[in-house]
């Protein structure tokens, strides 16, 4: 190590990062995932796509868009921003040099940290591509003793008799779910009951290797973890909001998580928290360190619990887990990913830190997308900070807010606008996220009253013109249409 100074507990980690000179940049199209990371480290700097803040967030930096550009995929534009003068700018009165962090990135990034001096704060792309993997975490968590839905992993299969006969060997019945190894899991994951369902889907399933598992009455839910030296820590459990027709067009897309103290309790929870534990020690082992995500079933027919999949990187769930940890157990979780890959030796007591955000308060996001299947160009929308809901329903800006810590109860919430003003909206834009104590999602997974309230009463205050009130509208790219 070249910092020969050996950490050992949280307030030489405290006083390590508050003493901080590396600079720690963060690239991505917002800063959402590690939003408020810059209170607890110095020298830490955000360079977004989205200018969520009209300038008004000290460690934001947005590079101006050349003209008309658009981005094929996150990487895409990652490494767009990665490039920008406006970044090499701030690397330089920064003093050069440095670490990344960014949610989605490709060799092509690696190569443009490396010419830039820059440090990947994360594993390296070709890991994480081989550990995203559905076939490779299958055979992972095996070998850790992690317990997956009944399946059979690294087949192939040109027709449904052949899909049949396969699942016949393992007696997982008729109700199939097939997945290709990579993707997302809402597009590359197919319910399979039927010739007919095979019919539908043929064309993306044969010819991929694939994993096919019994289907199982479950309640999705995910755990954010980070592998370190030390052992697994592992966040707090979250659920799932998926699939509202307020929230998203996308069947079963994903648009926020809820967590809550009664989500799993006793041997459940402390089944999920081993599996977890025991998946990132693994994973350590082969060489992955840092924050990952485990997709957790759990089967409401006999209660068992299962792993679903791995995303080995920043997440979605990785705003609500570090505003948990840090709010309720003092340090955010994303810190012990950074101790991996800051040059410097630590020692923690994994299990005492992690009592440390056991009693947590109810928290949920909700991620906004465009659910209209209608281009239109924005004239207004709401602004990013504190909102508070009103007696009529509606809702009022309270103040200007560069993160959600003053989020103080139930009636407010924080919002963080992504397309604003002259942007185009179009189906499953995500157009913002909404932060707030108490739950949105019932014990049955339907939004509560109070969910549908904020929803309308945000989309409300959004307000657009129809492309053909537009002299030389810029449509966007179906390829852009599905990035973010």
């Amino acid at each position: 190590m070249e910092n020969e100074i050996k950490l050992q507990g949280l307030s030489d980690i405290y006083r390590f990062f508050r003493k901080n000179k590396t600079p720690i940049y963060f690239v991505s199209p917002t800063a959402y995932n590690v939003l408020g990371l810059g209170q607890w480290i110095q020298a830490f700097k955000y360079v977004t796509h989205f200018d969520s803040f009209d300038g008004g967030h000290f460690r934001v930096t947005n590079p101006t868009l050349d003209g008309e550009r658009e981005f094929q995929s996150m990487e895409d534009m990652v490494n767009y921003l990665l490039s920008h003068k406006d970044t090499i700018d701030l690397l330089e009165a920064n003093g050069g040099g440095g670490k990344l962090l960014t949610v989605m990135f490709d060799e092509k990034t690696e190569e443009i940290a490396a010419s830039l001096g820059l440090e990947m704060a994360l594993p390296s792309a070709a890991l994480r591509t081989h550990i995203d993997s559905k076939i490779v975490t299958t055979q992972l968590a095996n070998e850790a003793g992690v317990p997956s839905a009944p399946n059979l992993v690294d087949v192939k299969a040109s027709t449904y008799e052949e899909l049949q006969a396969l699942a016949a060997e393992k007696k997982l019945g008729d109700n199939l779910v097939v997945q290709t190894p990579y993707g997302d899991s809402g597009k590359t994951t197919f319910f399979i009951r039927s010739q007919e369902d095979w019919d539908k889907n043929a064309d993306k399933i044969i010819g991929e290797t694939l994993k096919v598992m019994k289907y199982i009455n479950h309640i999705p839910g995910t755990v954010e973890a980070v592998a370190t030296r030390c052992g697994t820590l592992v966040g707090p459990l979250q659920t799932d909001i998926t699939g509202y027709a307020e929230l998203t067009p996308y069947k079963g897309g994903w648009c926020g998580n809820d967590i809550f103290p009664a989500l799993l309790q006793g041997e459940q929870r402390e089944k999920t928290i081993a599996m977890v534990k025991a998946m990132g020690d693994k994973l350590y082992e082969h060489g992955y360190r840092g924050t990952f995500c485990f997709d957790y079933l759990v089967d409401t027919d006999d209660g068992e619990v299962y792993l679903g999949e791995i995303n080995p990187r920043i997440s979605g769930a990785s705003p609500l887990t570090n505003l948990v940890t840090s709010k309720y157990g003092g340090a955010p979780l994303m810190l012990f990913h950074l101790l991996e890959f800051m040059d410097v030796d630590f020692e923690i007591d994994v299990e005492e830190i992690q009592k440390r955000w056991a009693d947590f308060g109810s928290w949920t996001q909700l991620v906004l997308k465009h659910t209209e299947d209608q281009v239109r160009l924005i004239t207004k929308a709401p602004q990013s900070g504190i909102w508070q809901m009103q007696a009529d329903g509606g809702i009022e800006f309270i103040r200007k807010s560069i993160d959600w810590s003053n989020v103080g109860d139930d009636e407010n919430a924080f919002y963080l606008r992504v397309y604003g003003e002259g942007e185009y909206s179009y189906l499953g834009a995500d157009m913002g996220i909404l932060v707030s104590c108490g739950r949105m999602q019932s014990d049955d997974r339907e939004l509560l009253p109070r969910a549908k309230q904020w929803i309308q009463a945000i989309s409300d205050q959004f307000e657009y013109k129809n492309l053909d009130e537009i002299e030389v509208p810029m449509i966007p790219s179906e390829s852009v249409r599905k990035m973010l």
